[in-house]
């Protein structure tokens, strides 16, 4: 997780320049090239990770950790909305359905209000906008993984394009709406979200996909591994599949490495379990996260599906909801997201984490690392706004 900040900063064009040091690193000694009399001096610190090196060293670790999570609260009113994400100190807000106003104008207007606290370091702000049957704007009328997995993928790049600017102009950063799983079995609670129903048409239209939605959001790929090798629901149990690696290889693996190759800035976990690869659902799984990482080449930011989810299969390994965030940051995810229940407070959750560094189960290393990467992210995300 060490390469995350260098990656998104170079990732975001006009943020920041992929060549420069990051901070804190040392210029090279004993080369003395000439310089050109009139040459700007090249500076030896990126603005960005400056900024982001001097946020974090600010920060206490529960702030440090309460920066890790992505949550819920309902309804559209703005202020109670700010006031949600500031109380906590948290990193994002995923926007359900309960909370988009009627018109793409008040939903401007929500989330302007929602980034006012700290204009230089605003929430991320995400959405599951897939298009299909997982719309969250009523206004979004471009096609989704059901119309478009049997389209060219020209028309997936200018779905998601015009997709994307929607978001852009209604203040949100992030789309959780890349569905890079594969299936070609139509009874698959997938198969009306994919983008194609094999890998090599999959591939095309998922880096289609990511390229219509670069430089507007924050494109996510999910749910990794795969979702396509199981029919079940894992809204409400935890799927699970004997696929091996070698199968997995074949047939789920291209189309998220094409999205990777095209510039997705986010991976999505799914609470799915590979027996063949891992006994736990991947979304907290470090042998996954390690394989998207080495073998992959993914380091920008991960996160979890919905944590909720898991709760919500009723098995008790995962009824203890600060546990599950535990073992997702242990994993190797940048953020967890959980759309936590309605009337509820996350200190728990947050706690949960912050007492498993003092215990020794997670290294404070791996959270500054994951706290610094969403620093540079969100700065500089509020550099091009």
């Amino acid at each position: 997780m060490l390469g995350i900040a260098t990656a998104l900063v170079a990732g975001l064009a006009g943020c920041a320049s992929a060549g420069t040091a990051s901070a804190g690193s040392a210029p090279a000694h004993g080369t003395h090239e000439p310089r050109a009399a009139t040459a700007t001096p090249t500076p030896t610190t990126d603005p960005v990770a400056a900024y982001a090196d001097a946020r974090l060293a600010n920060m206490t670790l529960r702030q440090k950790v309460a920066s890790l999570f992505m949550l819920h609260a309902p309804g559209t009113d703005a202020a109670a909305l700010r006031g949600f994400a500031d109380r906590y100190g948290l990193g994002g807000m995923i926007l359900m359905g309960d909370n988009i106003p009627g018109s793409p104008e008040a939903l401007a207007a929500q989330t302007t209000a929602m980034r006012a606290s700290d204009p230089a370091l605003p929430p991320l702000i995400g959405i599951d906008e897939e298009g299909g049957d997982v719309t969250r704007l009523p206004w979004d009328g471009q096609p989704g993984g059901d119309a478009l997995h049997s389209q060219s993928p020209d028309a997936a790049r200018q779905a998601f394009a015009a997709r994307a600017a929607l978001l852009k102009q209604a203040g949100v950063n992030v789309n959780f709406g890349i569905v890079a799983d594969v299936t070609a079995d139509p009874g698959s609670f997938i198969a009306d979200r994919i983008l194609g129903t094999d890998p090599a048409s999959a591939s095309a239209r998922v880096a289609a996909a990511v390229a219509g939605e670069h430089g507007t959001v924050l494109s996510t790929l999910k749910h990794f591994p795969g979702h396509g090798e199981t029919d079940a629901d894992s809204h409400h149990v935890v799927p699970t599949t004997p696929t091996t690696r070698a199968e997995w290889e074949a047939r789920d693996l291209p189309s998220f490495r094409a999205g990777v190759d095209a510039g997705a800035e986010v991976v999505m976990f799914g609470h799915l379990i590979y027996s063949g690869v891992d006994s736990l659902p991947a979304s907290l799984s470090p042998t996954w996260h390690r394989i998207l990482a080495d073998e992959v080449g993914f380091h920008g930011v991960t996160i979890t599906d919905d944590l909720r989810m898991l709760q919500d299969t009723g098995l008790p390994q995962y009824q203890d909801a600060g546990e599950n965030a535990v073992q997702a940051i242990a994993a190797g995810n940048t953020m967890v997201l959980d759309v936590i229940p309605t009337g509820s407070a996350p200190d728990a959750l947050i706690d949960a984490v912050v007492v498993a560094v003092q215990s020794g189960r997670i290294p404070p290393a791996r959270i500054d690392a994951d706290a610094r990467a969403l620093l540079v992210l969100r700065h500089s995300i509020a550099l091009k706004e």
